[in-house]
């Protein structure tokens, strides 16, 4: 009779015990974050001229400039004179035209010494000013508003009008024309034909207004 082999199966050591072999588990695949589209640059439009506050324009709307003051320095106790100009859209011939027969009216009001200045390209707030000195109070209001008047003939609404409180200077201004009539004593204190020494003087009166000055001047 066959003996039973006496080798046996090897036994773990005692205080060990086996360990079940672990099992891989496949990782899925990590995907890459998806991008967004990449949109296609927009095209650049026309490039707008700088206003005169170094602000870009709109191409679509006239430009606007910031806030100035026509009489600069002093403050005559009326406010600082701030008009808010728009880039005129107006034809530069209707400006002049307008302008002229301003100046021609204060001279038919009697005002004395008027003075027409072409200030287009100095001015940020306007094209033409016109200054003059009147005679008294009553006859400054008056003038002030024929200038009113010549500016509802010329299809030009008066922005803004302002008298000080013993009219010594109004100021009537129409964007692009602006008009200051003055008491003679503050129109020499201020001296805005010096503030705008560089813009030229302009010849605006009629054959008939020759005449006449220089008959008041004989």
């Amino acid at each position: 009779m066959a003996k039973r082999s006496s080798a046996a199966s090897p036994k773990p050591a005692s205080g060990s015990a086996s360990k079940p072999a672990r099992k891989k588990v496949a990782k899925a695949p990590t995907k890459s974050p998806t991008k967004a589209p990449v949109k296609a640059p927009l095209k650049a439009g026309p490039a707008s001229k700088p206003d005169a506050a170094g602000e870009p324009a709109s191409p679509r709307a006239p430009r606007r400039s910031k806030p100035s003051i026509i009489a600069r320095g002093e403050d005559p106790g009326i406010g600082e004179h701030r008009l808010f100009a728009s880039t005129s859209l107006s034809d530069p011939k209707a400006i002049k035209a307008f302008a002229l027969d301003a100046a021609r009216t204060l001279s038919d009001d009697k005002c004395e010494d008027v003075q027409l200045l072409h200030v287009s390209g100095i001015s940020q707030v306007s094209d033409y000013i016109i200054i003059a000195s009147g005679t008294s109070d009553r006859q400054m209001s008056s003038s002030a508003d024929d200038m009113e008047d010549v500016g509802v003939r010329h299809g030009w609404k008066t922005f803004r009008r302002h008298d000080d409180d013993r009219t010594t200077w109004i100021v009537v201004d129409f964007v692009d024309v602006v008009v200051h009539v003055f008491e003679p004593n503050t129109r020499a204190h201020y001296d805005l034909e010096m503030l705008w020494a560089d813009a030229p003087r302009l010849e605006w009166e009629r054959p008939d207004q020759v005449k006449r000055n220089r008959a008041g001047l004989e």
